[in-house]
């Protein structure tokens, strides 16, 4: 059996292909219909034992694979490989709707080899309870793919993973489960091991990653590190990916280094508001940089699992990722098959800031799903997701995990959009929650530790994830006694990156429709006389721009220096394209620092040449806006707060604030301006404190 397993792997990979360690194992535990769990290293080729063992399988006779994956707009390249082999491979997924009904019919008629699920599907019941059952021949083989998923100890846990382990315990005794990872530490593997039996079989190798050479590198800000990519990344042959943390700073570094003739573009989940298109850039993008007619995508962790370009030259991080787990999926994109790849990591003064506020974010506390229940348990009727986010302040994205966990758990369940509460007791783990979190914020201090290592990295990270064969490389910086790069950067690039930071201006969309319960029970459009012009924001709060200056001068000095004035008047003049400009100037008042943003607004009134007239003003002490978590919170936080005193000029007016977020405050305070007479409205803010621009 193992031959023909060579010919196929010989016919997928080329004739000089052979098994690697545990290749072969890990297939022959599978064609023994045993529960697998597979940890090595990325690169190893974790898809190849369930595309073999899947081709041997139904030779055999059995069904279709089923696998379970995350990152199925990222296996195109993988299921180019199973077709050399004769596998038919089929998806279904949010992406291609259109096809299921053909799918469908495959699977049904026998004609499907495997079939590749995101696990967000197992929630459809339909598909659960219509589709799956009438597979031709039953299912062959299920493998669950990036399994630390199932964890909630793994640094990516994924709750559409837990309807995995349900769908695991209908399935006959013989039927084989394989599970893959590349990084589950004994926490991990003994967490998956408990949920998919005792008789699980582990293998596990080596995850030192040969070819790759790790150094990282302090620098005091973004200036220094778009001088130092602008230096150095031109040094490395090939291509490769520059890891952000937000898609904000995609944006920028990509334009950054266009603009000094190098060849980027970025990468993530926004690079289109039309679905199809998005698609369609995110494909391109994909190709050419397999193709190496880019010098390097930049991208959120939307590219760091799944990706497989052989020849990826190097990964540097722009900034520290929020644990060594989630670094070594990233830098496991690199030097495949290379005998030599870079993993740069670079550290930026904002770095723990964001990652605290992931880390806030990622996880709901048991409390707040407490909250959750309680609400929808003192419905008669249920409630529909906007009715919850009208009596919870909670973000959307967390309540919809909340929901989500929740009716995985059965404690909920959904019924056109209606949320109900089921008769299943629902015990909260609250200690389980809180030591989760803990550990999110321990690996945070690893990473830390990692970054001023004087020992070999790899093996720092190899131990971190209890890496049994845990070694030095010999390859890193530490290991080899010397700087790969260099951690000087010219002072002329540094000042050329900080005055790109300051031109890197951003915009405030209009607001275009009302919550629902705002002005009427349903959601209401704001009418087009009502709304705001496109605004601009100066800078990002915390940049080595202008926002570092913002950051200072509001909560050390109460006073926002001259040098910010005079570049908001020269954004205003010279870089907004306004349809008619403004006739006077007002601000969003603040109980708490009356005079800060009334001061700063009078001061660019003067240097305009225009009025300044305080005429909206607070009507209610209303709490904090930044401590809204929901558009529905946030925009009634600001209706019932600020009116308008007497009647406005009528030419069109300049609106100043000092940050902006949601937008919400501005608006609210923009409709009550039109309505109380005055012309277009145009929102200025010197920074953007938007947390949103997080994520993939």
């Amino acid at each position: 059996m193992r031959e023909k397993g060579l010919v196929l792997l010989k016919r997928m990979l080329g004739r000089t292909a052979e098994f690697h360690y545990d290749q072969w194992e890990s297939i022959e535990s599978v064609l023994n219909r045993k529960k697998t769990l597979v940890v090595q290293r990325t690169g190893w080729g974790k898809s190849t034992v369930y595309f073999i063992a899947t081709k041997l399988l139904r030779e055999q006779g059995s069904g279709p694979t089923v696998l379970i994956s995350p990152l199925l707009s990222l296996m195109r390249n993988q299921i180019e490989n199973a077709a050399k082999i004769g596998i038919s491979a089929e998806t279904i997924n949010s992406d291609n709707n259109d096809d299921w009904e053909r799918v469908e019919q495959c699977l049904v008629e026998g004609k499907c080899d495997i079939l590749l699920l995101s696990p967000e599907r197992l929630g459809n019941q339909d598909f659960v309870t219509r589709i799956l059952p009438n597979i031709k021949g039953g299912i062959g083989m299920f493998v669950v793919d990036e399994a630390h998923c199932i964890s909630d100890w793994g640094h990516d846990f994924r709750p559409d993973y837990r309807r995995i382990i349900r769908i695991i315990n209908t399935l006959p005794p013989n039927v084989p489960v394989l599970a893959t990872t590349a990084t589950a530490n004994q926490r991990v593997v003994e967490d998956i091991q408990e949920q998919l039996g005792k008789d699980l079989v582990v293998i596990r190798g080596p995850l030192t990653r040969e070819s790759l050479r790790l150094q990282t590198i302090r620098l005091n800000d973004q200036a220094e590190r778009l001088a130092w990519l602008y230096e150095n990344i031109t040094k490395i042959e090939g291509s490769g990916i520059i890891y952000c943390l937000t898609t904000s700073d995609c944006n920028k570094v990509a334009k950054w280094l266009r603009k000094k003739g190098i060849n980027a573009l970025e990468y993530h989940t926004r690079l289109s508001e039309n679905e199809e298109e998005k698609r369609e850039l995110e494909e391109e993008r994909e190709q050419m940089l397999m193709q190496n007619k880019v010098k390097a995508l930049v991208s959120t962790i939307k590219l760091g699992m799944g990706y497989d370009k052989p020849d990826l030259a190097f990964v540097i991080h722009y900034q520290r990722p929020g644990s060594l787990v989630e670094y070594y999926q990233q830098i496991g994109r690199a030097g495949r098959k290379l005998d030599n790849a870079y993993a740069i990591l670079l550290n930026g003064s904002e770095d723990d800031e964001i990652q605290e506020f992931f880390i806030s974010k990622a996880f709901p506390t048991q409390e707040e799903m407490q909250k959750v229940v309680a609400l929808i348990e003192d419905s008669e009727n249920g409630l529909k997701e906007n009715d919850i986010l009208k009596g919870l302040n909670m973000s959307q994205g967390r309540l919809r995990n909340c929901l989500k966990l929740l009716t995985i758990d059965m404690v909920i369940s959904k019924e056109n959009s209606i949320y109900t509460r089921t008769l299943n007791p629902w015990n909260p783990d609250l200690v389980r929650s809180r030591r989760v979190t803990e550990q999110r914020y321990a690996e945070l201090e690893k990473i830390k530790e990692f970054v001023d290592l004087q020992s070999c990295y790899m093996k720092f990270i190899s131990q971190q994830l209890d890496d049994p064969f845990a070694e030095d490389c010999g390859k890193c910086s530490n290991c080899e006694g010397k700087k790969f790069f260099s951690e000087k950067v010219s002072r002329d690039n540094v000042i050329e990156a900080i005055r790109f930071l300051q031109g890197e201006f951003l915009e405030i969309p209009p607001r275009k429709m009302w919550p629902a319960g705002i002005i009427a029970p349903t959601g209401k459009k704001i009418p087009e006389s009502e709304q705001n012009k496109i605004g601009k924001v100066l800078c990002t709060y915390g940049d080595a721009g202008w926002g570092k200056y913002v950051r200072q001068d509001k909560y050390d000095n109460n006073h926002f220096r001259d040098e910010l004035v005079d570049a908001s008047v020269d954004l205003i003049r010279n870089h907004w394209h306004m349809e008619s400009m403004p006739e006077w100037v007002t601000s969003i008042p603040s109980i708490r620092r009356p005079e800060l943003v009334r001061n700063f607004a009078q001061r660019v009134a003067k240097k305009l040449g225009l009025p300044y007239l305080g005429v909206v003003i607070k009507i209610k002490d209303t709490q904090m806006q930044k401590l809204m978590q929901n558009g529905f919170q946030q925009s009634k936080n600001a209706y019932e707060g600020f009116g308008v005193s007497g009647n406005c000029p009528e030419g069109p007016v300049l609106l100043i604030d000092d940050m902006v977020d949601s937008g919400w405050t501005f608006a609210v305070c923009g409709a009550l301006l039109k309505r109380a007479g005055s012309g277009d409205v145009y929102p200025f803010a010197l920074t953007s404190t938007s947390k949103l621009e997080g994520g993939e």
